[in-house]
């Protein structure tokens, strides 16, 4: 399945994208994404028993607005320096344990959302990452056991201000600018993605492509992911763990590149779709 937010005649709903339609999931019980994810393995069989009905009410997708698939994760966890040549082109040692950071969830946007570059950074740079959204949460996950504690797989944009991001260890802040987050354009669930770590990823602006790769290049697997921070943290259902990104990032460039205003930017993985944002200035 394919799970979607959207908004369509004032309301957002959370629903199943098929075929050209979205069928709501308000009638059954699961008017949000929340109320989805704390629902479980009940919620995953009541949305099958829902689409092999005939006669459902369906909206066509042209007539509402995709919204971001999960719009308040309580954690956006994210993994830094995730792929071998992103940390060459960083300069950066390569991780022996994984570099978590987080994402603060007012970045969080949708689908054809603008991109918002602010005043007080000049240097804005993208990064394309397959995320994971957990559905059954829990602590000291073992690493046999991660996948069934994911609900699916989303595309997640880790837009970062470089200067604010490393004028210190703490990287939080410059990844966490309003609409620094596009992520979507659904939740694939896991039953249809058979190998996380096989995907093809890349991003391209303009329609010219800067980041091209492929998930069995991440050094430090959703397994290992899973049980590393579950061993810290509690996982809970809608919690996000963004994996990292390839090469190809505005900092390993030579000149750098940077993100300017109206620019499209466009971030595909295998299996998930494509999830498109363009850039504008913040307002003066």
């Amino acid at each position: 399945m394919h799970l979607v937010n959207f908004r369509h005649g004032g309301r957002i709903e959370f629903g199943i994208q098929r075929n050209g339609f979205v069928l709501s999931l308000a009638g059954v019980g699961y008017g949000s994404d929340t109320e989805f994810f704390t629902g479980g393995e009940a919620a995953l069989a009541t949305a099958q028993r829902l689409l092999a009905q005939s006669g459902v009410e369906q909206v066509p997708l042209n007539e509402v607005q995709l919204l971001a698939p999960v719009l308040k994760p309580g954690k956006i966890l994210c993994v830094g320096l995730n792929y071998r040549d992103h940390a060459e082109e960083s300069h950066m040692e390569i991780p022996s344990v994984p570099t978590i950071f987080l994402k603060l969830p007012n970045a969080v946007i949708g689908p054809d959302a603008d991109i918002v570059l602010p005043q007080n950074s000049t240097q804005p740079d993208y990064e394309a990452e397959l995320a994971a959204v957990i559905g059954h949460g829990g602590r000291n996950i073992r690493a046999e056991d991660w996948e069934r504690h994911v609900l699916g797989y989303t595309i997640l944009n880790d837009v970062s201000a470089r200067d604010v991001q490393l004028a210190t260890s703490q990287w939080t802040l410059g990844k966490s600018f309003d609409t620094f987050a596009p992520m979507g354009p659904a939740i694939v669930t896991r039953d249809e993605i058979r190998d996380p770590h096989a995907l093809d990823i890349q991003l391209s602006i303009g329609g010219e492509v800067l980041q091209h790769s492929n998930t069995k290049h991440l050094i430090f697997k959703l397994p290992e992911l899973i049980a590393h921070l579950s061993a810290v943290i509690p996982l809970e259902p809608g919690d996000v763990i963004s994996t990292g990104t390839p090469a190809g990032v505005g900092l390993g460039r030579k000149p750098q590149r940077w993100l300017k205003p109206g620019e499209k930017v466009v971030v595909r993985i295998e299996g998930i779709g494509e999830l498109s944002n363009r850039t504008i200035a913040a307002p003066r």
